[in-house]
């Protein structure tokens, strides 16, 4: 009777001990699923976890406490085992476990990167910028073909760097890449600015990398190679060059202070109201939106055309701001250099370059924003770059009447003296031919600056643009499927083939060139792709038909064509993007922890599909914990 009491006893004993266990399981379960989900929010918009005072009498203790006591008040189950009622040894919100879950998080985004990337060749984007605490920071970026033939672009992490030469950025990429099972081996292309340290034929980046690996061809980023373009040009003129100069000097001046701003802003919605009241422009969804003076930028050259579209918008309202800065400034010399902008603003020399630079930067801005795109593709850059050289063309042999006389009439609305294009050109921009002969306001005009500057940006477009001319894209322009597949040539495709040793063997050349046979036949005949006129598109439609494994040497081909970059507009991003996560009251987050934060933030469509449950097993495999969690089944996120 005794044995068999004492054995009712121990089980008891033991049920309640599995129901006490299930029980603080349950708890830490809820706890750590609320740290988590607070986390994803301040991951997705990029916002800082800590405050400034995080004791328990502050008012404000960082977003990471204040969001899980929001949550506490609104969920009853929740606020029972967080806070408070949750032991002292596992309360879970500690700042090394909030390093911890960030941690978990970038690890598994970059994990599905990797899972996604899987075995396929790629190319490397390296750019680097620094950091509001004034830290070197070298961001990778990389560019390859997923299952659905998409061109993809993937940001990997933050690296600070010490040193900005070759050799060192060499020994951290090996180091990144190893720390992530990436092999230099499959890199079939490098895509940088034209920095020496990166591009430098003897000793930069990209020739490192092309000693371990010859099928890493590199290609110059094309919209930094653009904006050198427009560089060149501005600094080929003098008058130009005194256009843009003006052209700060009246943004700084109306720029300088708030009220001036304002003033500007108050004046020209008069104008507008004005305007719109006697029918001289429409209303409706989106119009008419309050605007200012942008502010232009060397190295943003977008930011200057949209600065003289502004200027020409509100060229009355900035008129009328720069005299009353000139009568009322609170000094002479603000007065007198008001007064001065005035003047060179308020001539046909002025207008002229403005509305021509208009002319010249809408072309070429066209162009830029289309080579940022993330799945830009060689053939289909190459292709617009000729487009614009065309254009510049058309606008050197027949554009002349049409600006002469749009700057004409702009002048005469706004009361400017137009001069007569046959007389002599007088005053301190007086000048003369080589013959000692005076000059004439149309040879001024039309051959000095029109012409001039034409002639300088079509020279370094195809000065900086060489690449157009080597093999490597030429072979690749082959297999562009605009009109019908126009440009496609057999012997050069088979080149390009050569060009990639490491990805076509001497059996595959010969099977290649049986398949190109066929494939052309195929796609000219095929209405499927009859309307298909980018490589990226023809990529999609291949594998959406299959037709990838019927020709599996030429998918290849259009795999290695699409890799390579023309621009590094994805690596810029996340400059910008890391400035958002970074900021002057954040400047002391650490390296790793920034990267963390950045790849979270920035590649945020993989990471929101992340199952919690997925965060939370790497959170508890990650570091010895107090309390075990058993895994649950795990919603597996669909690649992108």
């Amino acid at each position: 009777m005794k044995v068999e009491q004492y054995r009712n006893q121990r089980g008891n004993v033991n049920q309640l001990l599995a129901r006490q266990t299930a029980a603080m399981e349950d708890d830490y379960r809820t706890r750590l699923s609320t740290v988590v989900s607070v986390a994803r929010i301040l991951l997705e918009e990029g916002l800082p976890f800590r405050g400034h005072d995080e004791s328990a009498e502050s008012l404000h203790q960082g977003n990471f406490l204040e969001h899980i006591s929001w949550v506490c008040k609104r969920e009853e189950n929740v606020n029972k085992v967080m806070g408070k009622n949750a032991p002292g040894n596992n309360q879970l919100t500690s700042p090394t476990i909030q390093r911890d879950i960030i941690e978990c998080c970038a690890m598994e985004t970059r994990k599905i990167i990797l899972n996604e990337l899987g075995e396929k060749k790629f190319a490397l984007l390296v750019d680097e910028a620094r950091d509001c605490s004034v830290k070197e920071q070298m961001s990778l970026v990389l560019r390859f073909v997923n299952d659905k033939g998409m061109v993809l672009e993937r940001f990997l992490g933050l690296v600070h760097v010490n040193e900005t030469s070759a050799k060192v950025l060499k020994n951290i990429i090996d180091t990144f890449f190893a720390k992530h099972d990436l092999s230099l081996a499959k890199l079939r292309g490098q895509g940088y600015d034209g920095a020496a340290n990166m591009s430098g034929e003897f000793n930069g980046l990209k020739t490192l990398i092309l000693k371990e690996n010859k099928n890493a061809h590199y290609i110059h980023c094309f919209a930094h190679q653009l904006q050198l373009v427009v560089v060149t040009a501005s600094h080929e003129s003098e008058s130009v060059g005194d256009f843009f100069e003006t052209l700060s000097m009246i943004v700084n001046t109306i720029g300088a202070s708030c009220k001036r701003n304002d003033t500007l802003r108050e004046i020209h919605n008069e104008e507008v109201l004005n305007q719109v009241e006697m029918g001289e422009i429409s209303t409706g969804r989106g119009q008419n939106q309050e605007i200012s003076l942008a502010r232009p930028g060397d190295t943003r050259w977008g930011s200057h055309y949209t600065t003289i579209v502004r200027l020409f918008d509100m060229w009355n309202s900035v008129e009328r701001v720069l005299l009353a800065i000139n009568k009322l400034g609170e000094s002479l010399k603000i007065r007198q250099s008001a007064g001065g902008v005035f003047d060179k603003m308020d001539c046909f020399q002025f207008v002229f370059i403005g509305k021509f630079m208009m002319k010249i930067l809408g072309i070429t801005n066209t162009l830029s924003k289309i080579l940022q795109a993330r799945d830009q593709n060689i053939g289909y850059a190459l292709n617009m770059i000729n487009v614009v050289k065309n254009k510049l063309q058309e606008l050197r042999e027949d554009g002349w009447d049409n600006l002469l006389k749009e700057v004409t009439e702009f002048c005469e609305g706004h009361s400017i003296d137009v001069p007569n294009m046959e007389n002599f050109v007088h005053g301190r921009s007086r000048k003369r031919l080589k013959g000692g002969e005076p000059m004439t306001y149309l040879h001024h005009f039309r051959i000095d600056i029109f012409i001039k500057v034409i002639d300088v940006i079509a020279m370094e477009m195809d000065k900086h643009f060489t690449e157009a001319n080597t093999k490597l894209l030429r072979c690749v322009m082959c297999l562009d499927p605009s009109n019908s597949f126009a440009n496609f040539d057999h012997v050069r495709l088979l080149q390009l083939a050569k060009l990639y040793s490491d990805d076509f063997s001497s059996t595959d050349i010969i099977e290649l060139d049986h398949q190109l046979q066929n494939y052309i036949c195929d796609m000219r005949s095929n209405e499927i792709f009859s309307n298909i006129s980018n490589l990226g598109d023809l990529a999609k439609k291949m594998v959406e038909i299959n037709y990838h494994t019927y020709f599996p040497l030429v998918y290849r081909l259009i795999e290695l064509a699409l890799i390579l970059s023309v621009g590094t507009a994805s690596v810029e991003r996340t400059f910008s993007a890391m400035n958002v996560v970074k900021t002057d009251l954040r400047n002391r987050l650490g390296d790793d922890l920034l990267s963390d934060c950045l790849v979270c933030y920035f590649e945020k469509e993989i990471f929101r599909n992340i199952d919690d449950e997925v965060i939370m097993q790497s959170f508890q495999n990650l570091a010895s914990r107090r309390n075990q969690l058993r895994p649950l089944k795990i919603r597996r996120p669909n690649p992108c």
